[in-house]
């Protein structure tokens, strides 16, 4: 049998959590943005039009307005729709540190690199620094992301991981066989979910700096 380690042909990244410090709760995005957690005798029994209306966000369903509209309506109007779009821009942090530096190495050793993000139209328009039309303007906020070859988001595939659906899309656009798709994500049924495809998927803790483990992976499979 061949050595796998050998046959990786694309590394492919998770966004939030991997490469960009995201917010891991309704109540740290409210902190960053400056607004007040509210709560009421209705939110739990809302919870799930909450998540009915972020999956169809996450897959292109529904655009921006209609987002922070059906998020206000479904927190009982507690939260301004204008309020929902200041909470939703605080999600998006940062990238971690030195991932731009373990990207920019990737380039120029020739490895082939994509990402895969469950994302929406406002959140990637920042990330890939254009809104679908043009670059947007000022300095990118998210320098890692530019150093992506090539950019896969679920707003756009309208299908979401860990939906098998996208991960068949994913190697059909890439035309890579699953086994040589190397895969770092946070979430533990992406992962899960990836390797049920086939591909060679590495977990990675969000918690602490990423960089570090990624590279670490990345030299077990011989590509730094």
């Amino acid at each position: 049998m061949a050595d796998r380690r050998l046959s990786i042909a694309l590394v492919c990244f998770d966004l939030g959590g991997v490469l960009v410090r995201i917010c891991r709760s309704w109540e740290e995005a409210c902190a960053r943005a400056g607004i007040d957690v509210r709560r009421d005798d209705a939110w739990e029994r809302l919870r799930p039009a909450r998540r009915e209306t972020s999956r169809l966000y996450g897959i292109g369903g529904i655009d921006c307005d209609a987002y922070f509209r059906g998020i206000s309506q479904a927190m009982n109007g507690l939260y301004r729709p204008e309020e929902v779009r200041r909470i939703h821009g605080a999600w998006t942090i940062e990238d971690y540190p030195a991932v731009s530096e373990v990207l920019t190495r990737l380039n120029e050793a020739g490895v082939r690199t994509a990402c895969l993000s469950n994302t929406n139209h406002s959140h990637w328009a920042r990330l890939i620094h254009h809104d679908g039309r043009r670059d947007l303007p000022g300095t990118p906020e998210f320098p890692v992301v530019r150093l992506i070859r090539e950019r896969f988001a679920s707003h756009l595939m309208g299908v979401a991981k860990p939906d098998p659906q996208i991960y068949r899309a994913f190697q059909s656009a890439v035309n890579v066989a699953p086994e040589q798709i190397l895969f770092f994500d946070d979430l533990e049924e992406n992962i899960a979910a990836a390797q049920q495809a086939g591909w060679t998927a590495r977990p990675i803790d969000h918690r602490s700096d990423t960089a570090p483990q990624i590279e670490s992976h990345l030299n077990e499979f011989g590509r730094l």
